[in-house]
């Protein structure tokens, strides 16, 4: 009974949750977009208790044209001086008033297009001193002044993250604030899941943990320009791919006759194939493998290749669009002996484990993890928010991840299929031969 029970499990939670999906995809969505508009006002708060509409999807990721060159947009990029990254704006250095919310809205209102246009030259704005954004509503109220379009959390097809205010269709979700998290350094990573991912991204501070717990972002430019060239080259051109699942529930089919072990381990593939296939909008190959300590019979999800440096869809500058320091089984397991193993309280929580290799599934040697782990560590920018505090980011150009941390933390983020005034910036990228032409 035990052995049908875990496939059973095993099934149910590979039908209900994943936790790190991504793969490829050339079409940019075409779904229509909701403004966030939210004034601040008292009122405001009693919108809460009505049933909320809920946001478009999350659009589909942009791959964009291929770079044929890779080595040589390398080598000019490296040769200029680095481009500025996630400036701070703050209430007490522009002369407002922190505790004057009016005229902190009116501030985004009046200065919405330049710096809606800065975040995208610099990849990630931090706002500061803003009593503004202490509460929920008063967010709402400062992306929608910004004219920021709301999108569904991307990983809303395979799985439900919490909202902040708890309410459905709520467009302000939980950062991961867990206790049982806490000491999981969650590696830098772009955000998108399956075929989706959003243009940008508002991280709010609604309580700061008493010890650590700072947001983090990187440039992914600057990754593009300080990975070694080799590197970059092997990777651009092999591609990559993702381990996005593991089902770690089979290790009683060795029990089984030698006999059957063949059929019941075809059938038990096919049937998490249908589930896991039904459920989200990418094609993912499941193989068999081992894991753990006592290498346990597993299923393992791997997800299309894709490219690991993708040109902005909007500057075509060229940005490392790759989830290696959050998704590397090795870099992990390098974090657990600094932080201290993750604590897995569910069955969904032990599936949710990744791993990158190669497009075609070759093994990335330790050497070449290292090194990434060490030029994304480099760039890392550790900002730690205080209440009130919103790091707005480029879905595209920044990274972003979490440190430990311990205490109580109350973070949340809002996603953002594009803003008002995007549409006018689409297309408006020079070609990359003429890129490369201005930077060398």
């Amino acid at each position: 009974m035990a052995k049908f029970t875990a496939l059973a499990l095993a099934l149910s939670v590979a039908s209900s949750t994943t936790d790190a999906f991504v793969a490829p995809h050339n079409k940019v969505s075409k779904t229509a977009t909701t403004t966030a508009t939210a004034p601040y006002t008292a009122s405001t708060a009693l919108a809460s208790s009505t049933a909320l509409e809920p946001p478009p999807l999350s659009p589909e990721t942009a791959w964009g044209e291929p770079i044929t060159n890779i080595r040589e947009v390398q080598a000019a990029y490296r040769s200029t001086p680095a481009p500025e990254f996630a400036p701070t704006i703050s209430a007490l250095d522009l002369g407002i008033d922190p505790t004057d919310k009016d005229a902190q809205l009116q501030y985004f209102r009046d200065n919405a297009t330049e710096i809606k246009n800065k975040m995208e030259e610099c990849g990630a704005v931090v706002f500061r001193d803003f009593d503004l954004m202490k509460e929920q509503e008063g967010f709402q109220a400062m992306y929608g002044a910004l004219g920021m379009k709301v999108c569904l959390d991307p990983l809303h097809s395979v799985s439900a993250r919490p909202t902040v205010d708890g309410q459905k269709n709520s467009p302000v979700y939980e950062a991961v604030n867990k206790e049982s998290r806490k000491n999981f350094f969650i590696g830098m990573h772009n955000e998108f899941v399956g075929t989706r991912a959003p243009r940008a991204a508002a991280f709010v501070c609604f309580k700061a943990a008493e010890e650590g717990g700072e947001f983090l972002i990187a440039d992914g430019r600057a990754m593009f320009r300080d990975l070694n060239p080799d590197l970059v080259e092997r990777l651009y051109d092999r591609s990559i791919r993702y381990s996005v699942m593991e089902l770690p529930f089979f290790g009683w089919i060795d029990g089984l006759p030698e006999a059957m072990q063949g059929p019941f381990m075809g059938g038990i593939k096919g049937l998490a194939s249908a589930a896991i296939n039904a459920k989200v909008d990418f094609s993912v190959d499941l193989r068999w493998g081992e894991a753990g300590y006592d290498n346990t019979r597993m299923l393992q999800a791997r997800a299309p290749s894709q490219p690991p440096i993708v040109r902005h869809p909007v500057t075509g500058e060229p940005t490392w669009f790759c989830n290696v320091h959050s998704h590397s089984s090795k870099l992990r397991k390098d974090r657990e002996g600094k932080y201290g193993a993750e604590r897995f309280e569910d069955g969904a929580s032990q599936i949710n484990k990744s791993d990158m290799f190669f497009g075609d599934d070759g093994d990335i040697s330790d050497e070449d993890l290292v090194h990434m782990d060490e030029v994304t560590m480099k760039n890392v920018k550790f900002v730690k928010m205080t209440e009130g505090d919103v790091v707005l980011l480029d879905n595209y150009k920044c990274m972003h991840g979490r440190n430990v941390f311990d205490g109580t933390r109350k973070h949340g983020v809002a996603w953002f299929a594009d803003w008002e005034g995007s549409d006018a910036q689409q297309g408006q990228a020079k070609p990359l031969e003429e890129q490369i032409k201005q930077v060398a």
